[in-house]
């Protein structure tokens, strides 16, 4: 099992818009793609800013073979709807990891 974690930094005063977006109409988007075997949504309880809430936004795949499509096909496009939406009011970053028993 892959885990490709989203973790986003935004305005606080844009949680309640920006969580209602993400459920409603990204995450579904993303989850829609079939990449995706199953997702969850994490808030920051440590290490936070002033003025700025932190998420972690996770979403599990079979492989790495399917991120990288997932990647390679429909990432940019959402990613840049995102932008868009809530231009300058947060900051991404991504990583993957790999499950290990």
């Amino acid at each position: 099992m892959i885990l490709y974690n989203v973790t986003v930094s935004l305005d606080e005063n844009i949680e309640a818009d920006w969580l209602q977006w993400m459920r409603e109409d990204h995450i579904p988007k993303v989850m829609d793609t079939g990449f995706f075997v199953e997702r969850k949504i994490f808030k920051l309880l440590s290490h936070e800013q002033e003025g700025a809430i932190t998420y972690a936004i996770q979403y599990f795949a079979e492989s790495i073979e399917k991120i990288n499509e997932y990647q390679n096909n429909y990432a940019e496009g959402l990613q840049s709807e995102h932008t868009e939406k809530f231009k300058d009011k947060f900051v991404a970053f991504r990583t993957m990891l790999e499950h290990v028993e």
